[in-house]
């Protein structure tokens, strides 16, 4: 998944630690292209509130788990795990 392309090499060159403030402010208006339209950097990372990041990768993954489901495209959705214990799974198709 690389929805954050346009931001992954600003927040791997900014000083760490820093805060959700100063990333915001810095980045904000970054746009994340998702599966049904865009959301901005800032609207993820002001979530957070307060919060202080020792660096880009922590940076990432919180900005990926803030991330609405309309992000996602279908939500739990998947084409490649097999039925867990108890479910009937979809009815395979062949192409």
């Amino acid at each position: 998944m690389r929805i954050m392309d346009d931001v992954d090499e600003k927040i791997d060159a900014h000083s760490y630690p820093a805060t959700a403030e100063e990333l915001v402010e810095a980045y904000g208006e970054l746009e994340l292209e998702t599966v049904d339209g865009t959301e901005t950097f800032g609207e993820l990372i002001e979530l957070l509130g307060e919060q202080t990041f020792a660096d880009a990768e922590e940076v990432r993954l919180t900005a990926y788990s803030a991330l609405s489901e309309e992000a996602v495209g279908r939500v739990g959705y998947s084409d490649r795990d097999a039925p867990g214990l108890g479910e009937t799974g979809h009815e395979q198709v062949s192409f």
